[in-house]
């Protein structure tokens, strides 16, 4: 492997390089191993991956077969097998954990998406996770709704790693961050250690540039088109900055407390007549993370500029960002509309994973 690359440099300048994928496959033949000595200090993984990874290939059918015969149920032998996974993977990743202080080397797995508006059902599922994987290095991915903020204060009071997941706008933000600051302070304030308590906020981008493009497209406003995304990112990473560098975090980091870094998810570029990095390029800032498709790291590897961007053009972001609101785009309003249209995919998702779980349990069972 090449002593420096793209992924090493993006993490030595402040950015750390995670995986967004995570298959048996991957796992078993060495490759997920292998990208981790390319750079790679982290891995998540949805609803969506773990379907496509059951369904694309026969290599959880043993996994499937056999709890199946023992009678478990389809919910029951999915949990098994992301398990597994999870845990192969966090194993994979705890040398670079350790070496980070517990400030990487996490995998994610994702609460089921039927609990996005129960905070009561996510807690509960939260702890049963966080016990089964028994890793320090998991981190819990819980949607990042007003009722899923609930479940997000609790469970940090309680010292289990989240990953608040499918953000969108900067109120998303907002109120992810202060659910992890207030439980991180009840902790503190209760006696407990704050030290190995670990929370990233996954703010999604690709999906608002294709949902704003296209209302861009109706008003025949083309001169804005790929431009709301990474502006939208740039005013979160301010208020990053503000939250966990300039205001009240400040007494509980003299404690140990880590800030929640802002993680950048959905990085592969939907539109083709955009860069196949630009999700990656122009979001490199200290103290934040970018989880890569497989696709959009191979480019990322062969031809990405890892250089600080983030607060690059902050006064253009802004009037991007006035621009689209004088054209009557409300864009809270808008990524309240995608955040509803992410759970509602992941769910989906969930439910053909739960299908080929079945049908594979079924083939089990009419065999004998």
């Amino acid at each position: 492997m090449a002593d420096n690359n793209n992924l090493k440099t993006l993490f030595e300048i402040g950015q750390s390089p995670w995986y967004d994928n995570i298959d048996r496959r991957l796992i078993q033949n060495g490759t997920l191993e292998k990208l981790f000595c390319l750079g790679i200090t982290g891995v998540t993984s949805n609803p969506s991956i773990f379907e496509k990874a059951v369904n694309g290939s026969s290599i959880y059918d043993s996994s499937i077969q056999e709890p199946a015969r023992a009678g478990k149920s389809p919910n029951e032998i999915c949990n098994l097998i992301t398990i597994q996974d999870i845990k192969s993977a966090a194993d994979l990743l705890y040398d670079t954990y350790e070496a980070t202080n517990g400030r990487d080397g996490y995998v994610s797995l994702e609460v089921n998406p039927d609990y996005a508006y129960d905070p009561g059902k996510t807690i509960d599922q939260a702890r049963k996770i966080h016990e089964e994987v028994a890793r320090p290095n998991l981190m819990i991915k819980v949607p990042g709704t007003r009722e899923g903020c609930e479940a997000i204060k609790a469970l940090t009071q309680e010292g289990i790693n989240i990953n608040v997941t499918l953000l969108f706008s900067l109120e998303h933000y907002e109120a992810s961050a202060e659910a992890y600051t207030d439980g991180i302070k009840e902790r503190f304030e209760s006696g407990a250690s704050v030290e190995r308590v670990c929370s990233v906020a996954s703010v999604f981008i690709s999906r608002v540039d294709t949902k704003v493009d296209k209302m861009l497209e109706d008003l025949k406003m083309s001169g804005l088109k790929g431009k709301a995304a990474v502006a939208n990112a740039k005013m979160i990473y301010q208020k990053f900055k503000e939250i966990f560098y300039n205001g009240v975090f400040g007494d509980l980091a003299s404690s140990g407390a880590h800030v929640q870094r802002v993680l950048w998810g959905s990085t592969s570029t939907k539109n083709p007549e955009y860069s196949d990095v630009k999700y990656v390029d122009e979001l490199i800032g200290k103290n934040t993370i970018n989880t890569l498709p497989h696709n959009t790291l191979e480019a990322f590897l062969d031809h990405g500029k890892p250089r600080l961007t983030i607060e690059e053009d902050l006064d253009q972001a802004r009037q991007h960002l006035d621009m689209l609101q004088q054209q009557g785009i409300d864009l809270n309003k808008t990524c309240d509309e995608i955040q509803k249209q992410g759970i509602d995919a992941f769910r989906a998702s969930f439910e053909k994973l739960m299908a080929a779980v079945a049908d594979k349990a079924k083939l089990t069972k009419a065999r004998g």
